[in-house]
């Protein structure tokens, strides 16, 4: 009976409110695509293609969003992503359509540059105290006025500016053939970008690093109770400022990469793209409060929004801003869903 009693609470202590938050992420994900296939499958959403574009398309996506979770464990935000991210295209296009610079110059450049920027907002909003929304706010005004400054038009990088570059960018790695599908005149054969290789090997590596490393416990603790984070001993200011480097430097690999799939620099580039980035985190199970979320919910959070915009563009009549109001009522349910979830916890507990 004892035995009993103990896997149940096992049980229980697995499928908590957090679990099913991610459960039920994840199977939202693949009743929207299934619903997809099913409804586009004559326009082609059920070719393997289709999810591969989705994870193509949002590889930059993907590494910004998972910094942006780190942010967000200890209950900050950052949402100077977006101007970081067009400063940084801008100055890979600029600089190697422009300047004639070399492309691994360039993109070393651009990680220094996620390293400085997250170290000066990071010191601002732990040691300073300055509230995070209102510091990254500054960051996002520097970032997009910064990117008008090195050029205001949109510059466009071809094999010309950096054939590296541009061989990077354009590289395919086909997939078996018997995943592909049968074109009007031949095979169709799968393929991904390199970039999808990275961002899928960013995603790993901070899943692990939050999962098993002293860093990634601090962050959850943090972020669940910064009081008895102090209590316990945990250098907490140190923990808030090492995540928001962390965030910049992620968010500047997924420059490269968005830089990669668009092949450009423009002042309005990546507008909204914070936006994108914290609505995926949440879909995703990552509590605006902090304390909570995992980075396989931050991925398929990325996978629905994702998804959601390729339905927009697959049916074809609808205006694209349908995806943003999706995305929208997405995100207002999985808050509600998350505030249930707390208050029921609450109750349990008292």
């Amino acid at each position: 009976m004892a035995e009993q009693i103990r896997k149940a609470a096992a049980r229980g202590k697995r499928i908590n409110g957090n679990n099913l938050l991610l459960l039920i992420t994840i199977l939202l994900f693949v009743a929207m695509y299934a619903a997809g296939c099913v409804i586009y499958g004559a326009k082609g959403f059920t070719h393997f293609q289709t999810f591969l574009n989705l994870l193509i398309t949002n590889a930059g996506l993907l590494c910004v969003t998972c910094g942006m979770t780190c942010v967000m464990l200890t209950g900050g935000i950052d949402i100077s992503v977006g101007s970081l991210i067009a400063m940084d295209c801008m100055i890979l296009a600029d600089g190697m359509t422009n300047k004639h610079i070399g492309a691994v110059p360039l993109i070393i450049f651009v990680m220094v540059i996620g390293v400085v920027f997250g170290l000066v907002q990071g010191f601002l909003v732990s040691y300073m105290q300055i509230q995070p929304f209102i510091v990254t706010m500054a960051g996002m005004f520097f970032g997009r006025g910064m990117t008008a400054v090195i050029n205001t038009q949109q510059v466009s990088i071809t094999m010309d500016s950096s054939k590296l570059f541009y061989d990077w960018a354009n590289a395919k790695i086909n997939l078996p053939a018997f995943l592909g599908y049968m074109g009007r005149r031949k095979m169709i054969v799968p393929f991904i970008r390199p970039t999808v290789i990275i961002a899928l090997v960013v995603c790993v590596v901070i899943a692990l690093v939050l999962k098993y490393t002293k860093f990634g416990r601090v962050l959850y603790a943090v972020g669940g109770n910064e009081s008895s984070a102090k209590m316990m001993g945990l250098n907490v200011r140190k923990a808030k400022l090492e995540a928001y480097v962390l965030s910049s430097v992620l968010c500047s690999i997924g420059a490269i990469l968005y830089c990669m799939n668009t092949m450009t620099g423009a002042v309005t580039q990546a507008k909204g793209f914070e936006m994108d980035a914290i609505a995926s985190a949440v879909i995703g199970g990552t509590l605006l409060t902090g304390g909570v979320g995992t980075i396989l919910g931050s991925f398929f959070g990325v996978l629905i929004t994702g998804t959601i915009t390729t339905l927009v563009m697959t049916n074809g009549k609808l205006l694209s801003s349908w995806s943003n109001i999706l995305t929208a009522a997405l995100l207002c349910f999985f808050i509600l869903l998350q505030s249930i979830f707390a208050y029921i916890k609450n109750r349990a507990t008292r």
